[in-house]
């Protein structure tokens, strides 16, 4: 049976981004199985980690019951959520594990998504793979983790809309894909100076470019963090608003550095 490298050599054309469409084909279709064996992966560990990232993800509606318990739909103390289908306890699980088994082979991913779109940059521009994967992984779990903390605000902003007397008899499967939902938003939104600084580098983008686009980004920032923030609220709007500006500045920062620094290596020596 033939084994399949995380991480193979390149050809002579891969290394100077040459390459034919077939041969394109090829090495997509080897990241991707990559991609899909680190899943699986990565899903071994995730299903033994089903429970307690269960009641983590069940937390936010747990804390929302506690502080409403008029709005709880049971008699007891107890938060719970429900389930309507013979197969819906196993999909699940599924689909749990898999966003996990997904969070935990992230970097894998991440660099075979790098080592795919970026043959074609020079050997000194490459060295940006591990910074890449590295501040990705840093960003996301930043961004799910601040989904996660407005949480609990969010579903008591959403769930209170109805008023007393009226009960959200909530399914799991749906509550899982809202939280899931409202994570990756969050994750990606948090990925902004990782996308700019890529397209900054492969020359789709430039910092002069970028700092002429600051009104508009600034506007389309602020619509963007009204949209995907549960609550509204310009409380929560602003604590993911500013630092996507920041992250805004910091890549054309990063920008004309990286300009700056691949001009000194293409510069000969003694001039």
């Amino acid at each position: 049976m033939a084994v399949i490298p995380f991480r193979r050599r390149r050809s002579d054309p891969e290394r100077v981004g040459t390459m034919t469409l077939m041969e394109h084909l090829e090495e997509l279709r080897h990241r991707i199985i990559v991609i899909f064996l680190a899943l699986a992966v990565g899903s071994i560990p995730a299903w033994f980690l089903y429970e307690p990232i269960k009641r983590a993800l069940q937390e936010p509606y747990c804390d929302f019951i506690t502080r409403n318990p008029e709005f709880n739909p049971f008699d007891d103390n107890k938060c719970g959520l429900v389930f309507s289908g013979p197969v819906d306890a196993f999909t699940i699980k599924l689909k749990i594990v898999l966003y996990l088994g997904l969070a935990i082979a992230l970097p894998v991913v991440l660099y075979q998504l790098w080592a795919f779109v970026t043959p074609g940059l020079t050997r000194g521009e490459k060295r940006y793979a591990i910074p890449f994967i590295f501040s990705s992984v840093v960003l996301f779990a930043g961004g799910a983790a601040f989904a996660y903390l407005a949480l609990p605000r969010g579903l008591e902003f959403l769930l209170g809309f109805a008023g007393e007397g009226v009960f959200a008899l909530l399914t799991f499967d749906r509550y899982i894909g809202f939280v899931v939902l409202v994570i990756l938003a969050f994750g990606f939104s948090f990925l902004l100076p990782v996308l700019l600084v890529f397209l900054e580098l492969v020359g789709v983008l430039t910092p002069e470019r970028l700092g002429a686009w600051r009104r508009y980004a600034i506007v389309l920032i602020a619509v963007f963090a009204a949209v995907i923030t549960p609550t509204g609220d310009p409380i929560t709007l602003l604590m993911l608003a500013v630092p996507m500006y920041v992250f805004y500045e910091l890549a054309i920062i990063i920008g004309r550095v990286t300009r700056r620094r691949r001009a000194s290596e293409r510069r000969p020596e003694g001039t």
